[in-house]
């Protein structure tokens, strides 16, 4: 029996591959890619600068707010969140899809065999035939279909990679934000305690004054309704706390019970100081305009395909192997076959179905410009809104920290002046309350602050770069 040959085999896919190479050479047109729609881009952001620098932020932003346990936060969140870990499941399904896209662009392979005995009524030997077929068969791309279909799908990966950094992102600000804001929290509980120490020091004084018959029940009664209200509002502080670390735990890909962070409060935190630089920049800085640019260009392929498919399909077939009534010379060389073929269905009638998705997909491809320019504008208004937050948050401070200076002084002279008489117990109990009052506003300036500088962080798009989506491997190396 002579061994199989796959010369013949291999014969008739080599000369489907060039016959489709050729054809499709000629009948698909060099088109140049559309890019993104050009807008007229404002050429600094107003007067906002930081000693007349321009810069924008590293891949590793969160740690100019000094913390190590943030860094430790940040790296912890992007290993285990879990709507990052989707996002990388969503790019890898992308990867499938674009292989899967670019199968039609090389020829089909497969093989038929069968056996079949046939026996006798009567007299007569059984008989036994067998035959083995390989069949070839190939979409002629003359109208680049198939191409455009694997563009708009790699066009579609490359949206899904900006569509998993901008989540990255997103959990990134999350995790800072919440922790930022946990550590004010903290600080406000300290705040609450001090008031409420403050208004116990006043009520002892009033004590002493009543039984020395030289302050009225009333006062007392008044001043313990004062220590109660703040008294009420650590509580409330204690329960933000809590709700903040859930988020956080959450965000981290942990269980929100038994979490918690071990810093105290703000005090150790620095106040990062950034600027932006142009902002056509933005275009390259943020996942998200990137995301809808890849999205323009996926529809721009699919309107190819729509297109394409108004016109006719080629398809060749080809086909070798053999066949005989003797199992052991199947593949002899007399019993061997080969066939090839070509066929062409051109489109009739459908009721206007095709050319109608090529008009869907062009309106598509206008509906997502306008999402394009709205996406730009939005990132321009975000920098220039956290921008002005961080200026004015900064003037707001400067103001309060003087407040709260001040109404300490007053809260402290008037409880001098009410033990020598000079004062009645309203004046001491209004300044405590505006002391209260500036110290917590102070701590929720500074939080306002330090939020500020995180949007505008996530404004720039963090310190992510733009980086080409991994290829999607080619049909011939999958395994």
């Amino acid at each position: 029996m002579k061994p199989v040959s796959l010369t013949r085999i291999a014969a008739a896919s080599a000369v489907l591959a060039m016959l489709a190479s050729v054809l499709s050479g000629c009948g698909t047109q060099n088109k140049t890619p559309e890019t993104a729609p050009k807008m007229d881009l404002p050429t600094g952001w107003s007067d906002y600068t930081v000693e007349g620098k321009q810069a924008w932020p590293d891949s590793a932003w969160w740690q100019h707010f000094g913390s190590d346990e943030l860094a430790q936060l940040v790296q912890e969140g992007q290993r285990n969140n879990l709507d990052i870990a989707a996002a990388v499941s969503r790019v890898r399904q992308s990867e499938i899809q674009a292989r899967i896209a670019g199968a039609p662009l090389v020829p089909n392979v497969d093989f038929e065999s069968g056996i079949n005995r046939q026996l006798p009524l009567g007299s007569g030997a059984a008989t036994t035939s067998a035959s083995g077929l390989f069949n070839a068969s190939y979409e002629v791309d003359f109208w680049g279909k198939n191409k455009a279909s694997l563009s708009a799908a790699e066009a579609s990966l490359r949206a899904t990679v900006y569509d998993r950094e901008t989540v990255n992102l997103t959990v990134t600000c999350g995790i800072v934000s919440n922790y930022l804001q946990i550590l004010s929290l903290r600080d406000r509980l300290v705040v609450a305690r001090e008031n409420v120490a403050n208004a116990e020091q006043v009520l002892n004084l009033l004590l002493a004054q009543s039984r020395a018959g030289s302050a009225s029940a009333l006062d007392v009664a008044r001043q313990r309704s004062v220590i109660a209200d703040q008294q009420s509002l650590i509580p409330d502080l204690q329960e933000q706390e809590r709700d903040a670390l859930t988020v956080l735990a959450v965000l981290l890909g942990h269980t929100p019970q038994n979490f918690t962070v071990k810093e105290a409060g703000l005090a150790a935190i620095q106040m990062p100081e950034i600027a932006p630089g142009m902002p056509s920049e933005l275009l390259s800085r943020r996942p998200d305009v990137r995301r809808v640019e890849a999205q323009l260009a996926a529809a721009n392929a699919n309107i190819e395909v729509a297109r394409a498919s108004l016109f006719p399909s080629i398809n060749l077939t080809g086909a070798t192997g053999g066949q005989s009534s003797a199992l052991v010379s199947l593949f002899s060389g007399p019993n061997l076959l080969a066939n090839l073929g070509a066929s062409m269905v051109a489109p009739i009638f459908d009721g206007g179905a095709r050319r109608n998705a090529r008009e869907l997909a062009v309106e598509q491809k206008k509906e997502l410009v306008q999402v394009y320019r709205g996406t730009v504008m939005n990132a321009l208004s975000e920098v220039e809104k956290s921008l002005g937050m961080i200026h004015s948050s900064e003037e707001r401070y400067k103001l309060k920290n003087v407040e709260v200076e001040q109404a300490q002084y007053a809260f402290d002279l008037s409880k001098i002046r009410y033990r020598e008489g000079a004062e009645d117990l309203m004046t001491v109990i209004d300044t405590q309350r505006s002391l209260s009052d500036a110290q917590n506003q102070r701590g929720q300036i500074k939080l306002d602050r330090l939020q500020a500088t995180v949007s505008l962080y996530k404004a720039l798009g963090g310190g992510w770069q733009d980086q080409p989506a991994p290829p999607a491997r080619s049909p011939h190396n999958q395994s």
